[in-house]
């Protein structure tokens, strides 16, 4: 019996996942670099961008966990092969994801000037900031919609329809946001930063509906709801709820480290909005490994499939770092020029050139730690992820920025404590699979 899963079966998920899954990030990267470069109170408006950035990712990280339970229960019930057991689950699921995305956006619209004043923007920052998002945050039924639809597409071993419809997303936002933001003479009015938000919305619901198609005529799930709640709703909630809270602790040490760069400074809050968007692309981009474990995963514990399931942890482990040793060597090889891309000013270049060998160091440790992560929600260690993230953030991330703002580190404090909230999420994450799922597998091979 093949024990191993293997190298052509994983980057059959992992490189379309790859590619979806940095479509979202590639949006905000695209608006950052657009914005960053625009001759009106460009600094301004590139804060404002990462800002809003920052809480979109962590409103969306938080309810979109929705995708990641659903992924982890269709993988699970494919393995077991009772898939028509949840045909009533996913659209109850869909629909749920729908109207708490009506319900987030209603609220935070009303209000945005206070979430961030919070983020300690004031004058033009805040509001570019509020303007922006409340144009952007029209987006949140799109993507979430999309998000779970995508859940199911990976629990069915199958990221390629996602990777399709995210690259469409993509390219339709780079082309909007060029022509919307700088405009284009006597034809299309120059929206300054409004103009970046809009296309990111038209780009989502390309999105959602490339994925609507895949789903009707791909998959066997439909969009009927029944009165009847599926008996899995429950478990998939309380999955979910769990996931919220380790997601919600995750971007408790985000919200931090943007909060106290705002309070740094115009031009450290720019520098800490390039900084993180290229980080929150990299994970993304390692992060493709991470759903193909996520995926696959699931399916093997389904099986009871314990040595190939160890097996596929050390290989995609593997294959994640050295994708993050790569984009750390194009990083370093293109140094100097990187910044340039999002912004012309000076000062911003030359914090952004003094910090970023940090982030480009700790991608391996990331991708250890997102690896392991994948793997264990499509395990279903909801439970454990949330409380890891809980440690790893208050008893990690914010000691050690804390400390390290008082003695005036600024912008090194953040990163370093990012640092030492990824090597506790790495190394814990590795001791615990160990000592659980290695040791079933050792178990099956003596059986």
């Amino acid at each position: 019996m093949q024990e191993k899963v293997s190298f052509k079966e994983i980057n059959k998920i992992a490189v379309p996942a790859i590619i979806a899954g940095i479509a979202e990030p590639l949006i905000s990267l695209t608006d950052v670099g657009i914005v960053g470069n625009l001759n009106e109170n460009s600094v301004e408006a590139l804060a404002a961008v990462g800002i809003v950035g920052s809480f979109l990712s962590a409103i969306i990280w938080i309810i979109a966990q929705t995708k990641t339970a659903i992924s982890a229960t269709v993988s699970q019930k494919l393995g077991n092969q009772r898939i028509h057991s949840i045909k009533t689950l996913v659209p109850q699921v869909i629909f749920f994801n729908l109207l708490l995305s009506f319900f987030i956006y209603l609220i935070t619209a009303l209000l945005a000037p206070y979430i961030f004043k919070a983020y300690n923007a004031d004058g033009l920052i805040l509001e570019y900031s509020t303007n922006y998002y409340r144009i952007r945050a029209l987006g949140y039924p799109l993507t979430l919609t999309t998000f779970a639809i995508f859940g199911v597409f990976r629990g069915l071993q199958n990221t390629l329809w996602a990777m399709k419809a995210s690259l469409t997303g993509a390219i339709l936002n780079v082309v909007l946001s060029f022509i919307l933001v700088y405009g284009i003479e006597g034809v299309v009015p120059a929206l300054h930063i409004e103009g970046a938000a809009i296309a990111s919305v038209i780009a989502q619901l390309v999105m959602l509906l490339i994925a609507l198609h895949f789903y009707f005529t791909k998959t066997p799930f439909g969009l009927r709801l029944r009165r009847k709640i599926n008996p899995a709703m429950k478990n998939l909630l309380l999955m979910s709820l769990n996931l919220f809270v380790r997601t919600l602790s995750l971007n408790v040490a985000i919200y931090l480290a943007n909060t106290y760069a705002t309070g740094y400074g115009d031009k450290y809050i720019a520098t800490q909005s390039i900084l993180m968007n290229i980080w929150l692309f990299f994970s993304f981009f390692i992060d493709g490994y991470a759903n193909a474990g996520n995926a696959i995963g699931g399916k093997l514990l389904g099986e009871k499939a314990y040595l190939k399931l160890w097996n596929l942890s050390k290989d995609i482990s593997k294959y994640a770092v050295i994708i993050a040793l790569a984009l750390g060597g194009l990083c370093f090889l293109f140094y100097e020029d990187i910044g340039l891309v999002f912004t012309k000013d000076e000062a911003v270049l030359a914090l952004f050139k003094s910090i970023f060998w940090v982030v480009i160091l700790m991608q391996p440790i990331n991708a250890i730690a997102f690896m392991f992560d994948g793997v264990f929600k499509g395990l279903g260690e909801a439970k454990y992820l949330r409380n890891l993230l809980l440690v790893a953030t208050f008893a990690g991330f914010t000691p050690t920025l804390l400390i390290l703002d008082y003695f005036g580190f600024k912008l090194y404090a953040i990163w370093i404590a990012f640092v030492v909230w990824m090597l506790i999420r790495s190394i814990t994450l590795v001791i615990k699979f160990k000592s659980k799922y290695v040791k079933q597998a050792k178990a099956s091979i003596n059986a």
